[in-house]
């Protein structure tokens, strides 16, 4: 227990220095160029960001924004209430007559300007570049970006920005037809009878499994062999009609055409070998494994039986997937926190950097604007601007290896609330098999009583186990990361080492989850430790490993089925529903007419397979504890 408390300690000390030190607003809300948050505080009411001049913007034009390496633009932003949307131009000999209230507009000002008392006439606030206009004639601005900033387009003329407005309602009205598509479809049809009939599809499949499941492994046996047969025969007809042809490889040579190759007879001689052999293994297989199938068959008809007796445990993944919506929420907002834990920096930047008077001012020199006295730069006109967050202190230092230390913590809880479903279910199914008399002896709450004897007693084995998983994912991530950054070298022999690796690696990632899902089962039966178990259920499945393999093969076979019965079924009755061919009288039963109904169809498509491997992942659990208990 010592290990997960302790890991749990600094996963949660770590959580508090994020809470400590970070503010999510950063990431959430934009800044002007005073460092003010746009959209709450002072600002509650004005969410964009309003740039005065977006090519200085552009490291390459400007001077003052390549020695800020284009982390922020050296022009006033302000937060507005809305983007300007339309063209407007201003003629030199209004600028020099009118008042600054009859020429600009408030909104679009910096807070340190009132054009109702100003003393400054039009033409000084111009030449001040304090105004939302720096050119005469300002292109129209619209919104980009998920953090809500205004800015000009960069073409000139009136084309492109009218093209840009138009792609922009285009894709908002794309979009929205989408979001509609969805919205209404969600309302309709897709948590009132999309998910239900994928519900009761997997219940009735399990249902059948119980009543006919040797029946159904026979047909989906005897099928299997029968299509393999016809695949045979189909490439043997294909090959024999080429050959009198004459069409052979030799004719098209090496192709990148794909489909060039389905008109030779090699092509169709190769699949016939191939089929012929699966079906000469199929064969031997259940002339020789026929004992074993039985055994298997008679496993999956009580898995089903012990399913019936305790139906709570349909709906465990329910639980499961709440703690795995919490572990990475967590992980995101530790992440979050841990981002955006640097304290803003000020740099002073000139309005006009071609000024003469500005020669001297880079825009490498720190400022403060609570302390910032523009005055003292006279005669440059100067602005103290947000620039970038603070990442030289100990903490923000440390914040590449923290982020790397919460990712492992995200791994080990995921693994972790996995192992903990696996470890359950096999116990309330052991307290089945166990049971002297059925169903007199099954306890009342099997699953809930597994659920607590798990978290009293199992919890460091389960710990230990989810650990060593995630330090063999964790050795995954580093080959594929070292492989990504090998795709430009010239070296192939790292690159044959590296893909051997991974090849290893990924090898035994499955063979731990193997081990540990086996070595979990045994942790529930007899309690004992990780490494007991473990072994023990390494040297049981030896002793078995022809039944093991016909058992997994003729459960992965019925799932799969099962699977596509429940998703392809809810699949097409959503597509007959949504696309109107489905007769329906009354109005409130019917679907809207939709833009796009190929969204609420993959959305309904999504959760009955979500649904599905929830239902039929409890089945195989409880299917591997059986045998396991069996074997015994």
């Amino acid at each position: 227990m010592r290990a997960p408390f302790i890991t749990s300690i600094i996963l949660c000390f770590l959580s508090i220095l994020a809470w400590l030190y970070g503010d999510p607003r950063q990431a959430i809300y934009p800044r002007n160029s005073t460092g003010a948050y746009c959209g709450i505080g002072e600002n509650r009411g004005k969410p964009f960001v309003f740039y005065l001049n977006i090519m200085k913007c552009v490291t390459s034009f400007n001077v003052i924004s390549a020695a800020m390496s284009g982390l922020q633009c050296p022009t006033p932003q302000i937060c507005v209430p809305s983007c300007p949307s339309k063209f407007w131009a201003v003629p030199p000999q209004i600028i020099r007559k009118d008042k600054p209230e009859d020429i600009w507009d408030q909104t679009l000002c910096q807070p340190t300007i009132n054009l109702t008392t100003t003393s400054l006439v039009s033409w000084h606030l111009f030449l001040r570049q304090v105004s939302s206009s720096p050119p005469p004639i300002s292109p129209l601005r619209k919104r980009t970006g998920h953090k809500k900033r205004s800015l000009p387009d960069l073409a000139c003329g009136a084309s492109s920005p009218i093209w840009g407005w138009l792609d922009e309602c285009i894709f908002q009205q794309t979009l929205g037809d989408h979001l509609c598509a969805l919205t209404l479809s969600y309302l309709v049809f897709l948590p009132s009878r999309g998910l239900l009939i994928a519900l009761v599809l997997s219940l009735v499949f399990l249902l059948l499994l119980r009543c006919i499941g040797g029946v159904l492994v026979w047909i989906l046996i005897v099928g299997v062999l029968v299509a393999a047969a016809y695949g045979i025969y189909h490439c043997y007809m294909e090959y024999r009609e080429l050959d009198q042809k004459g069409a052979t490889i030799k004719n098209i040579g090496f192709t990148t055409d794909v489909g060039a190759y389905r008109s030779v007879k090699e092509t169709w001689l190769a699949a016939m070998i191939i089929l012929c052999v699966v079906e000469g293994i199929m064969l031997l297989t259940l002339l020789f494994l026929r004992k074993q199938i039985l055994i298997a068959i008679a496993l999956i008809k009580e898995a089903s039986r012990a399913i019936g007796y305790m139906m709570s445990s349909l709906f465990y993944p329910l639980l499961t997937f709440v703690l795995l919506v919490i572990c990475v929420a967590y992980w995101g907002i530790t992440a979050l926190y841990l981002a955006t834990s640097g304290a803003p920096l000020y740099r002073i930047a000139p309005k006009n950097d071609s000024s003469p008077d500005c020669i001297g001012i880079s825009g490498n020199e720190s400022c403060s604007p609570m302390t910032f006295n523009a005055s003292t730069y006279w005669p440059c006109l100067v602005d103290c601007i947000f620039f970038k967050y603070n990442d030289q202190g100990l903490f923000q230092r440390n914040l590449f290896n923290l982020q790397i230390y919460n990712f492992v913590g995200l791994l080990w809880c995921i693994n972790f609330v996995i192992a903990l479903g696996q470890c359950v279910l096999a116990g309330a199914f052991a307290s089945y098999y166990w049971a002297f008399k059925k169903p007199q002896d099954i306890p009342a709450c099997a699953v809930c009583n597994a659920f607590v004897r798990t978290l009293r007693y199992h919890i460091g084995s389960i710990a230990f186990g989810s650990l060593i998983l995630t330090i063999v994912q964790l050795i995954r991530i580093v080959l594929e990361y070292m492989d990504h950054k090998l795709k430009g070298s010239g070296n192939k022999v790292a690159k044959c080492l590296l893909c051997c690796m991974k090849c290893c690696f990924w090898c035994l990632e499955k063979f731990v989850k193997f081990l540990n899902r086996n070595a979990y089962i045994m942790i529930a039966i007899y309690g004992k430790n990780f490494c007991v178990s473990a072994k023990n259920a390494f040297m049981l499945l030896m002793r078995n490993a022809a039944r093991v393999v016909v058992l997994d093969k003729v459960t992965d076979l019925l799932l799969f089925f099962g699977k596509l019965l429940v998703v392809g079924g809810v699949g097409i009755l959503s597509f007959f529903f949504f696309t109107g061919r489905i007769p329906i009288d009354k109005p409130e039963f019917k679907s809207p007419v939709l833009n796009y109904y190929w969204l609420p169809i993959l959305t309904v498509v999504v959760g009955a397979y979500f649904i599905a491997q929830g239902f039929f992942s409890v089945y195989n659990m409880c299917v591997d504890t059986l045998f396991l208990c069996f074997c015994e």
